[in-house]
């Protein structure tokens, strides 16, 4: 006699059921189980039994789909992001705040969720993005648009073979995961292409790599690396591009001579300008760290720093990470503390500071974390708050950063908008942020950063990001914001500013994954950008 698992009937007879809410789902749930005397059901489950009987049967219920889906909120920017964390190599730096755990990359801790990750995979590069991926389909999303963040410190200071080894395989994962998904060995995968190969070699098979995922079901539409601004020349730059990298984070912490000093951080404020500026001429987008409340700050000092962000062109980040000093056992900022010489803000101090700060973004920049993913037992003194941003939310705190503004679930369906430029200042050229937002300005549906400046090295106009929010969308599938049109009409906008501005060559620092797109709009790929001549 064949033993049917109650589990299964449970979850086939919920599928028969009408779900429009979460409370029907959880209501749901309590009955199958009750019926079936088992255990609350793992939306998990519910989604494999219901993907195996939509491909027999063909009939979506897309509501269902976004109620079983876990953290939604990780690809309504329309992209998936995947983080993956280097090996642990010496670092260049050593400043008083940063801890300092064996095996694991500085700045870092074991415990952190994308570090355990990192450690399960062996910090593997192929086994990490591919683990990523298979947890992102488990928990409902369809992570067909990848933007890659490579962490774990001063990707700069690592060696040249690691990181051409180390994007490599992350994209021969992208590209390998059509089949590998449906492997229950993903534990056992290795990355294909060996550490011993020889620098040429490696490189080859990244342009390789590169052009098939080009054209593969998961693209990797952008590449985030994280390093100091001090290693950023113009060679390290076309290094960065000839990987695929599209946006560089760099370790600002606080713009200022003497708190940088004190820190023993290695570099002063000019660095950061120059940084800034070649990046931007370069095309790249830019992302500060910002360590509110180090020894020597105040947060008077803080907002007048943070301030300074906007109201000085030689900095204007495009986004920015607020990560609050904390104390960490391994760090000289530790033994600070304990000596009475360091004392971190207090919560209420932080949160009004933040608030503060929060009220002063521009619509043009995104605020990506308002603090860091660090467990609460490795945090000795400073903020715990984990979420400080729902707090602030609650609290009635308005923001018009994009992050705050970009469409969100109940309103993927363009209606009215209108498209609206700002123009400002910013590292020797004039930025163009031409965003497409609700006639009431309360909604954001889609950007494009155009930068002009005669002294780029890549083209006098280039397209530094082009967005279009919402949940994201595979191609072919029900219109939504994405693939609604208005990605061409922003970069039309673009073409026609350039125009006025009499630079007839443009550029894009287009993702690899996303070269594609470009190609249909009439850009050529030239020596890893997507450039067009004679814009009209």
């Amino acid at each position: 006699m064949i033993k049917v698992n109650p589990e299964k009937l449970a979850i086939k007879e919920l599928l028969t059921y009408s779900i429009g809410s979460i409370k029907d789902l959880e209501e749901a749930k309590r009955l199958v189980a009750k019926k079936y005397k088992i255990s609350t059901l793992l939306n998990a489950a519910i989604l494999e039994e219901y993907r195996r009987v939509l491909v027999l049967r063909k009939n979506k219920n897309k509501v269902l789909e976004r109620i079983l889906r876990k953290r939604s909120v990780r690809t309504l920017s329309g992209i998936a992001p995947v983080a993956v964390l280097t090996k642990s190599y010496p670092c260049p730096g050593h400043c008083v705040y940063c801890p300092n755990e064996k095996d694991v990359p500085v700045s870092y801790l074991s415990n952190e969720p994308a570090v355990m990750r990192a450690i399960r995979c062996q910090y593997d590069p192929y086994k990490q993005v591919t683990s990523r991926l298979k947890a992102l389909e488990n928990n409902g999303h369809e992570p067909t648009k990848i933007e890659l963040i490579v962490i774990g410190g001063t990707w700069s200071y690592l060696p040249v073979k690691y990181k051409y080894w180390y994007i490599l395989n992350c994209f021969k994962a992208a590209n390998d995961y059509e089949k590998n998904k449906k492997s229950p060995e993903i534990k056992k995968l290795k990355a294909p292409v060996k550490k011993s190969l020889k620098l040429e070699d490696l490189k080859r098979q990244l342009i390789i790599a590169q052009n098939k995922n080009e054209k593969a079901g998961y693209k990797i539409i952008g590449l985030t690396l994280e390093t100091r601004p001090d290693y950023i020349n113009p060679p390290e730059l076309l290094e960065m591009r000839a990987l695929g990298c599209t946006r560089v984070e760099i370790g600002v912490q606080a713009p200022d001579d003497r708190i940088l000093s004190l820190n023993k951080r290695g570099h002063g404020v000019k660095e950061i300008i120059e940084a800034t500026k070649l990046l931007k001429e370069y095309g790249f987008k830019v992302t500060y760290h910002l360590m509110p409340a180090l020894p020597g700050a105040t947060p008077a000092k803080d907002l007048i720093l943070f301030k300074k962000l906007f109201n000085d062109s030689n900095f204007q980040p495009d986004q920015i990470k607020f990560y609050p000093t904390i104390v960490t056992r391994g760090s000289l900022l530790y033994r600070w503390y304990k000596q009475g010489k360091y004392k971190p803000y207090s919560d209420k101090v932080l949160q009004s500071l933040i608030i503060k700060c929060k009220a002063l973004v521009p619509e043009y920049v995104r605020i990506i974390r308002l603090i860091r993913d660090i467990p609460g037992e490795s945090i000795i003194a400073g903020n715990k708050i984990t979420n400080l941003r729902q707090i602030m939310k609650d609290q009635g705190v308005k923001c018009r950063c994009i992050r705050c503004r970009e469409v969100k679930e109940s309103k993927l369906i363009i209606k009215d908008y209108h498209l609206k430029t700002i123009k400002y200042a910013a590292s020797g050229g004039r930025e163009y942020f031409v965003q497409a937002e609700a006639k009431d300005g309360k909604i954001l549906y889609g950007f494009c950063r155009l930068r002009i400046d005669k002294n780029s090295p890549i083209a006098p106009a280039i397209i530094r990001e082009l967005h279009v929010y919402g949940e994201l969308v595979s191609i072919g599938s029900q219109k939504k914001t994405q693939h609604s049109g208005l990605g061409k009409e922003l970069m039309k906008q673009a073409e026609k500013l350039a125009l006025e501005n009499k630079a007839v060559r443009l550029a894009v620092i287009s993702g690899v994954g996303a070269r594609g797109y470009y190609k249909k709009l009439g850009y050529n790929l030239l020596n890893s950008y997507m450039i067009k001549e004679n814009v009209n």
